[in-house]
């Protein structure tokens, strides 16, 4: 199990703060926080030595794009030999429709959120490309009808 990392309330305030807003000047970020720019500089690039700040992107909605359909699959593997598993999560890295992936306890072995254009594109998807995948036994798939919440702000 990975080990948390100590952070300081200035810490958590930068975190916060970039998590709402990645854009924000080191100027502005220090006066949010409460402290030097030069301070929170410093403390920046500790938290990303540290790897708790990561990549820096623009979020995207996915319905003007033409991916608004968000489909819950369930995954079960034929076999859960080491080989097996490490060629269906290479497959998973590769498909960009995939957006997350969770291995799960239960019946199931895994969790995949996928977006699509519509019910026929995550046909095509399921039947053609995912059961293709010599390490699928079989899949349950469950299409999301609105979206309650969704954010990518951690709670620090």
């Amino acid at each position: 199990m990975k080990q948390s990392v100590t952070m300081d309330a200035i810490d958590r305030r930068i975190v916060s703060e970039l998590q709402a807003d990645a854009s924000l000047s080191s100027a502005e970020l220090a006066a949010r926080v409460g402290s030097s720019t030069a301070s929170c500089w410093r403390r920046i690039k500790a938290l990303e030595a540290e790897g708790v700040l990561t990549a820096t992107v623009r979020l995207v909605d996915a319905e003007k794009v033409g991916r608004g359909v968000n489909v819950l699959c369930n995954v079960r593997m034929k076999s859960h030999a080491r080989e097996s598993i490490v060629r269906f999560e290479e497959f998973v890295r590769s498909r960009p429709e995939i957006m997350e992936c969770f291995s799960m306890s239960g019946e199931w072995d895994y969790l995949l959120r996928v977006v699509v254009a519509d019910v026929s594109d995550y046909e095509h998807f399921l039947m053609r490309t995912l059961l293709d995948h010599p390490s699928v036994g079989g899949a349950s798939s469950h299409f999301a009808l609105s979206l309650t919440k969704y954010t990518t702000v951690v709670p620090v």
